[in-house]
């Protein structure tokens, strides 16, 4: 058992209620077609219209929007239930994308997007990873020309999660020189869209239920209307004011792969035989879960606090890029020590140990690299 945790104040019966109906719904109705949904290599979009009437998938959206109008932590509270059941992050990028519009969106876009993006109708990506670019979104070369009441756009798309199934795209594009101050970022509803084209579903190391694709622009019409916000070349800054977020996002899956994660294997060290006693039984098995035990508690602490943090509306960016690289990388180095003690059996895809490891390697590359974050916080230390 993981030592107990300091309760946050957010932490209260509300959010535990909620948890409980979202892990039962996850465990019942979702966790046992997953295998399917790896083979086949995406979750069908419908999956997440149930979803959405439970009102698990947006609950933090506006009622007068169709949400629950909750605060941020029962989106991480959700986030936290999937990734303990290994689902892969397809809503992570559904929600943040809603955030997109909930900050900066117009009251139009608002009412025209945000209920159908809580009750599953729309499932939504963003498009902002280009095969040139990479991180560098200074750099990224997609363009929308205005053509009378409409943008035209051309351009393509790389390592787009949600790309194969999501029926809407934000869309990063250069609508003016070249630099930052160029960017900005269009709404398309992509179903039956002309000139718009999925290209290859990519094949990954691990996230084999999450779709990830190539994306085609060749002179794809979208009203002017669907520019976010209105205004064009704000679209810089509106993807980085939601970095903090973001990067918490993928802190909170961190936290419940590392915790999954000794649970399996303390578990399994407990009834494997070796040399006649269990694995449990040896020193170095006790020090190393010890050492796991350990690191769980302590990436889940730092989460908890960013969590409380940002509902205060206290988290700096400083802390969400040291949450970022610490937990990702605390959740790489358990998997590895979770799995060695497995043996040969931590190898088989059969076993969750191997499919956890196998799925937190991107953790430490998306969202922005743990190179990137380690030289972000380098800058305000020498600021």
């Amino acid at each position: 058992m993981l030592p107990r945790l300091h309760r946050h104040a957010w932490m209260d019966e509300d959010v535990d209620a909620f948890r409980d109906q979202v892990r039962r719904y996850v465990t019942t109705e979702m966790a046992p077609q997953l295998d399917g949904w790896r083979r086949q290599g995406y979750v069908p979009r419908e999956v997440w219209r149930p979803f959405g009437a439970l009102g698990f998938l947006l609950p933090e959206v506006e009622e007068r929007h169709g949400g629950g109008g909750a605060n941020r932590a029962y989106q991480l509270v959700v986030q936290d239930e999937l990734a303990r059941a290994e689902m892969p992050a397809n809503t992570a990028v559904h929600n943040l994308v809603t955030h997109y519009l909930i900050d900066y969106g117009t009251e139009e876009q608002k009412q025209r997007w945000l209920p159908r993006l809580a009750s599953g109708e729309l499932l939504a990506g963003i498009a902002l990873t280009e095969p040139g670019c990479g991180s560098d979104l200074k750099a990224l070369r997609t363009r929308a020309r205005r053509d009378g009441g409409d943008y035209v756009v051309d351009g393509a798309k790389t390592f787009i999660t949600n790309g194969f199934t999501a029926s809407l795209l934000v869309v990063a594009v250069r609508t003016g020189d070249a630099g930052s101050r160029g960017v900005s970022l269009v709404v398309m509803e992509t179903d039956k869209l002309p000139g718009f084209r999925v290209g290859r579903r990519l094949e990954k190391l691990g996230q084999h239920a999450s779709d990830t694709a190539e994306l085609f622009f060749d002179g794809v019409r979208v009203p002017a209307g669907n520019l976010l916000g209105g205004e064009e070349g704000q679209g810089f800054v509106q993807l980085m004011s939601q970095l903090p977020y973001e990067r918490l996002m993928l802190c909170v899956p961190a936290a419940a792969v590392i915790e999954r994660a000794v649970e399996l294997t303390v578990a399994y060290t407990k009834e494997r035989k070796a040399f006649g006693q269990t694995v449990s039984d040896f020193q170095n098995t006790r020090f190393k879960l010890a050492e796991c035990a350990t690191l769980a508690h302590v990436v889940r602490s730092f989460v908890n606090d960013c969590i409380q943090r940002l509902l205060d509306g206290t988290l700096d960016q400083e802390a969400a890029y040291m949450a970022k690289y610490w937990c990702t990388e605390q959740q790489g180095k358990v998997l590895d020590e979770c799995l060695q003690l497995f043996g040969g059996y931590g190898y088989m895809a059969e076993y969750p140990i191997a499919r956890l490891y196998a799925d937190a390697r991107v953790q430490r590359i998306y969202g922005g690299t743990t190179e990137i974050m380690k030289d972000l916080i380098a800058r305000r230390l020498f600021a």
